[in-house]
């Protein structure tokens, strides 16, 4: 059984600080007031493990107190084939090799649907490569089919790289494209996509996709259409801190205009199978002090949500104790797009009780929501086995 130790009282913490940048942070934060650019880098640069850990766990205390939360969900990635060619992608297979990919039919994809029939998934989750045949009339039928068939399943689809290919070859504007997908039964996009905004690291491992600017203004779109969205980084690769903080501070500004994301999600690149293979990828002391930056900086982000097949079920327990409030969920699918890369996790899928367990083996609450984060049932005083 892991056990994963609390940290201090952060008041005591801060107190004791020699370093009067990281005390005059502290105090910020104990404030509950927004901490800067410079601060965030300073807390990257200089703070301890123990600083970290004891501040995150604390604003994470504050919003949600021991509770952690989890969906039932299930994935669906129609086409691994791809037009982009992002530099740290281990998944997609180039249009022009596209008979080393996948392609699935409307039928196909709704099949997987129907295999949870009877079973109380709450979500799907569509994401995939960018294939060209597969275009906005295609993802319409396909949104119609799964709401007609089961009208109460949430379907999360669509990082803005997709939205904004989709879009460019149908002729249609952002706030047109999306209107129609939302009409269809698109209920909210997940977070995919942003990688690192900066333009001085995006057009090294990403040049050809969609910018900052368009990731932005589809998420934007979204927002004021009533839509959710998630939002995430990818961090642990050739970037620096302070294009962490940039790409943070940006989707902190957007957050402060629209209230329209539901969560963060840190994504820790990983470097099997790629044109980065050569990049080492960070330690578990790096990830946790990304979650805790994280926790700390995105002051007007409900959560902050570790993907667990991406870190490792333990790596994903030690999280809980940086700021982090949920795990995401079940999975239940064949997940490529992480495991391709050399994730932790090979196959990811959960059942309810063991994602449960997991939860309370670091003495935390379960609580299973739904996509927006409405309680379906808390399962804090419910008996599990914890191994």
């Amino acid at each position: 059984m892991l056990i994963v130790q609390q940290y201090s009282n952060p008041t005591e913490i801060v107190r004791l600080t020699t370093n009067f940048d990281l005390k005059k942070i502290g105090n910020k934060i104990l404030n509950n007031e927004r901490i800067s650019f410079d601060d965030g880098v300073i807390l990257f640069e200089k703070a301890s493990l123990a600083f970290l850990g004891a501040l995150s766990n604390w604003v994470r205390e504050q919003k949600h107190g021991n509770k952690t939360y989890f969906n039932r969900n299930f994935h669906i990635e129609p086409t691994n084939v791809c037009v982009f060619s992002c530099k740290f992608c281990s998944y997609s297979r180039l249009y022009a090799h596209k008979e080393e990919g996948w392609e699935l039919s409307i039928n196909d994809m709704l099949n997987i649907v129907k295999k949870y029939d009877n079973q109380p998934v709450t979500e799907v989750h569509i994401v995939g490569g960018v294939h060209p045949k597969m275009n906005l009339q295609f993802f319409i039928e396909l949104f119609k089919a799964i709401k007609t068939h089961r009208p109460d399943l949430h379907i999360k689809a669509f990082t803005p790289v997709e939205l904004d290919y989709i879009f460019k070859k149908a002729n249609v504007s952002i706030e047109e494209g999306m209107s129609l997908l939302h009409k269809a039964g698109h209920d909210s996009l997940p977070g995919g996509g942003a990688e690192i905004f900066h333009p001085e690291i995006r057009n090294k491992i990403c040049a050809d996709k969609v910018d900052a600017a368009g990731w932005l203004k589809i998420h934007r779109a979204a927002h004021r259409l009533g839509m959710h969205s998630n939002a995430t980084i990818l961090y642990g690769h050739i970037e620096k801190y302070e294009h962490r903080i940039d790409h943070m501070e940006q989707l902190r500004q957007l957050q402060d205009e629209t209230g329209g994301f539901n969560t963060f999600i840190p994504l820790k690149f990983r470097n099997k199978d790629n044109d980065m293979s050569n990049v080492d990828e960070v330690s578990i002391i790096e990830d946790m002090k990304m979650y805790a930056v994280a926790r700390l900086y995105m002051d007007n982000f409900s959560h902050l949500k570790a993907y667990w097949p991406m870190l490792g079920r333990k790596n994903a327990q030690l999280t809980l104790n940086f700021g982090v409030d949920d795990l995401d969920g079940t999975i239940d699918d064949t997940t490529k797009i992480y495991s391709m890369a050399g994730s932790e996790e090979q196959n990811p899928s959960l059942t309810t009780e063991q994602l449960v367990t997991l939860i309370k083996q670091v003495k935390r609450d379960p609580v299973e929501r739904d996509t927006l984060y409405n309680t379906i049932k808390d399962y804090s005083n419910e008996s599990v086995l914890v191994e």
